[in-house]
Parts: C-alpha cells; sequence; structure tokens
C-alpha cells in the first residue's frame, strides 16, 4: 500500500453542490471507517447536509447511483467493500460495480467518486478504510475527487477557463 504520488485535491467551498453518498452495508465496521471519511471530506467542503443512501451491497451501487445522477445530483461518492473470498463471485461483482459506475459517469455527466475497495482480505480494507491505524482513507479520497470533478465539470459546462 502506498500514498506516494496521489494527489493534494482542493475543491474548496461546495456548500452550493448537491451531493449523495451511497454505501453498501456489507463489513460494516469498515464501511463506518469509509462514511466517517467521506462524512469529514464533505464537511470540510461545506456541503452541510449530503443525502446518504444504504444499498444491500457494492453491486446495487451503480444502479442507485445512476437513479441520484438522474435527479440531478452533481456529486455522488460511492462506498462499498468487496472481499475476496474461495469463488468467482469476487471478480463478478467488483467488475459489475466498477463498470456501473464508470457507467453511471461517464452517460450522466455527474461526478462519481470510487470509494469501492476490493481486497485480497479484510485487514488490506481495514488499512485502507479510515479506521484508527489505517494508513489510508479511501472514504475521504472519493468524496474529494467527487467534489473536484463536480468542480471541473461545472467550469467545463459554463466554458469557463480550466
Amino acid at each position: 500500500m502506498s500514498k506516494e504520488g496521489a494527489p493534494v485535491l482542493g475543491a474548496g467551498d461546495c456548500h452550493d453542490l448537491r451531493v449523495a453518498v451511497v454505501a453498501a452495508s456489507w463489513h460494516e465496521e469498515i464501511m463506518g471507517g469509509l462514511l466517517g471519511g467521506a462524512e469529514r471530506a464533505l464537511g470540510e467542503c461545506r456541503v452541510e447536509a449530503p443525502t446518504v443512501v444504504h444499498v444491500p451491497g457494492s453491486f446495487e451501487l451503480p444502479v442507485v447511483a445512476g437513479a441520484l445522477a438522474h435527479q440531478g445530483y452533481d456529486a455522488i461518492v460511492a462506498l462499498g467493500v468487496i472481499i475476496r473470498g474461495g469463488t468467482p463471485h469476487f471478480e463478478y461483482v467488483s467488475s459489475a460495480a466498477t463498470d456501473g459506475l464508470a457507467r453511471v459517469a461517464t452517460e450522466t455527466g455527474a461526478a462519481v467518486g470510487f470509494g469501492l475497495l476490493t481486497c485480497d482480505d479484510e485487514q488490506q480494507a481495514r488499512d485502507r478504510a479510515g479506521l484508527p491505524g489505517s494508513g489510508e482513507d479511501k472514504g475521504y479520497e472519493a468524496a474529494q475527487a467527487a467534489l473536484a470533478t463536480a468542480r471541473t465539470l461545472q467550469r467545463i459546462r459554463r466554458r469557463e477557463p480550466l
């Protein structure tokens, strides 16, 4: 695990953005860390009341993210955890969720923050979840990425200098 090369994103004041967080329900403690990190990042950028929607699992993230994008949300933070097991299930769910979230972003033009952990074991997920002792906070990073992308998209749509 390496944070080397990670960008420093400064979305600034985003109080005017409509933001949603879609969070899977599996792996409650890890998801709590991811959601806490996302909420902290949103708070730092003055997003005061993001809509938070819980879904059963990571497979359901794209369909709900898409519905929110169609409702006019500027930024959607997708959070989930998929841990490899002994069957091909991991690959199917990881691929479907990843491809689905990318499709939501490109087809709707909404900024989608990718906070989906796909890990070999639970410890890898804990190390990335922003929990005490974690080396990374992917929930925080996904929220920052969604906000920064939403701001860039606004500038493009307004034909402002980038």
